[in-house]
């Protein structure tokens, strides 16, 4: 385990050793992943938005059994019971709250008066400067080439363009895999980056060994973005499901959605209320469609087919375009050390140009 190399907004702002942090992605950002990332100085995000309110208290407590170091919480701020969550971190003592949309100002406020760090993820710097407006201490911008919801302006422009709207600290994600990038993130202005799909592909990922083999033997054209989903664009692996759902029609999808959307409310413990609730709080937040928000149920049921059981047949794998150029399963001690470890060098032999 290496020390400190590089001192950035971000690390003082949150107290980790290295500007890494490990992005919450649903069903596989769990207790064993986060503390991995937490105890080797980078920062791991706990993915709540799969996790009924009981599982996220209990999963808060194994990161807290198995680390000292400070992480994070993914929530979803649309959610009914954001509020309670955000609650949740601050009795625990979380560092940091980051957020897949915009939370209200006064949840913010909230989650400042008790020193939460609230870091919201943004996909357009008017986005970003409306949420620093609120009092956000630092945000993530994640360009197009990142997994999951994904939005089509890659990150060598978008990142650029929020830099020069705010002036809290950026966290850059999309692309990230390695010291080059954290180099030119850092060059560019940001504190640091996120990624996904990279510390997805440790040996202290609990995605079960097979499905990360099929990630190994992807290329840099094996992913692909499709609405077909959960109505919004979602960047995935390419699967013969995945091409099964980009060319069915909206009738076909019906049946499955329904079955999908049912077996959601069963793993999550919801009422149909409280479905409801969601899904209206949704269309505000969003301007979802009555389908997209159907579709929405269809999300953490496929990815969980995918990522935990393994059945690629009937689950869905969320991927950044950087699966294309990772060939190895390394811990996350490793993987933090070998980036941080390269990107000094990187910025060392940067600055040797200076006459």
């Amino acid at each position: 385990m290496i020390e400190q190399l590089l001192r950035t907004p971000l690390t003082d702002l949150v107290g980790v050793r290295h500007p890494v942090v490990q992005t919450g992605m649903g069903w596989v950002s769990g207790p064993r992943l986060v503390s991995a990332t937490a105890n080797a100085g980078g920062l791991g995000i706990l993915a709540s938005a799969t996790m009924t309110f009981d599982e996220l208290e209990k999963a808060i407590v194994e990161v807290k059994g198995r680390t000292e170091e400070p992480f994070g919480v993914n929530l979803r701020a649309d959610a009914g019971d954001a509020a309670a969550r955000c609650d949740l971190l601050i009795e625990y003592g979380v560092k940091v709250a980051s957020f897949a949309l915009a939370p209200k100002p006064e949840l913010i406020a909230r989650l400042k008066e008790h020193d939460v760090v609230v870091m919201p993820s943004i996909g357009a710097a008017k986005h970003a400067k409306k949420v620093a407006g609120w009092g956000a201490d630092a945000v993530m911008v994640q360009g197009g080439e990142g997994g999951g919801h994904t939005g089509p302006v890659p990150t060598t422009l978008l990142l650029p363009t929020v830099l020069d709207a705010v002036d809290i600290p950026v966290v850059a994600a999309g692309g990230f895999f390695d010291g080059r990038g954290l180099a030119a993130a850092l060059s560019y202005g940001a504190a640091g980056v996120g990624m996904g799909t990279r510390f997805l592909l440790t040996s202290d990922s609990a995605v079960p060994d097979a499905v990360k083999r099929l990630y190994l033997e992807r290329g840099l054209t094996d992913t692909v973005v499709t609405a077909k989903v959960d109505g919004m664009p979602h960047r995935m692996l390419r699967t013969a499901l995945v091409e099964e759902l980009e060319e069915s029609s909206a009738v076909r999808r019906m049946g499955p959605t329904l079955r999908r959307t049912l077996e959601f409310k069963r793993d999550s413990g919801m009422s149909w209320r409280e479905l409801a609730k969601d899904g209206r709080e949704m269309k505000k937040q969003q301007g979802r469609t009555l389908g997209q928000m159907a579709l929405a149920a269809n999300t953490p049921t496929m990815l969980k087919a995918g990522l935990v059981e393994g059945d690629t047949s009937a689950g869905v794998l969320a991927s950044g375009q950087v699966v294309g150029v990772i060939d190895d399963l390394p811990s996350c001690e490793e993987l933090i050390d070998r980036v941080v470890t390269r990107a000094a060098e990187e910025l060392r032999r940067a600055g040797s140009y200076l006459s």
